[in-house]
């Protein structure tokens, strides 16, 4: 098993810059994949970005060029810069991160831009 603790939300105005953190714990051999989704208001949760063990990144059409995805594998965590940030960045974001065969999610955190 895998808990996932993300930290970083908060309310920051447009143009402005936020840091999440994300930190895993528990039994597990090792984590493959580790990623942010979101989700807004009314809406589907959607990807923003992951990161494999390799360093290997996707991102969200949406989110390129503002965002920066990065783990440390050391200490079992992945971060996501997010700079330029706009109002429909506006969302709870979720910790992901996937073992052989298992996918677990943290609790959340907010970001809210305000305009």
């Amino acid at each position: 098993q895998v808990q996932l603790v993300e930290s970083g939300g908060d309310l920051v105005r447009a143009g402005g810059s936020l840091r999440l953190s994300c930190a895993a714990s528990g039994t597990f051999f090792r984590i493959n994949v580790m990623g942010w989704y979101r989700q807004a208001p009314g809406k589907q949760r959607e990807l923003v970005a992951t990161v494999t063990r390799g360093s290997n990144t996707n991102y969200a059409d949406s989110v390129k060029g503002r965002f920066t995805i990065s783990r440390n594998n050391a200490k079992n965590a992945v971060y996501l810069q997010m700079n330029s940030l706009k109002p429909e960045d506006t969302a709870v974001y979720y910790c992901n991160a996937e073992t052989t065969g298992q996918v677990f999610w943290g609790q959340g955190t907010q970001v809210t831009v305000s305009s």
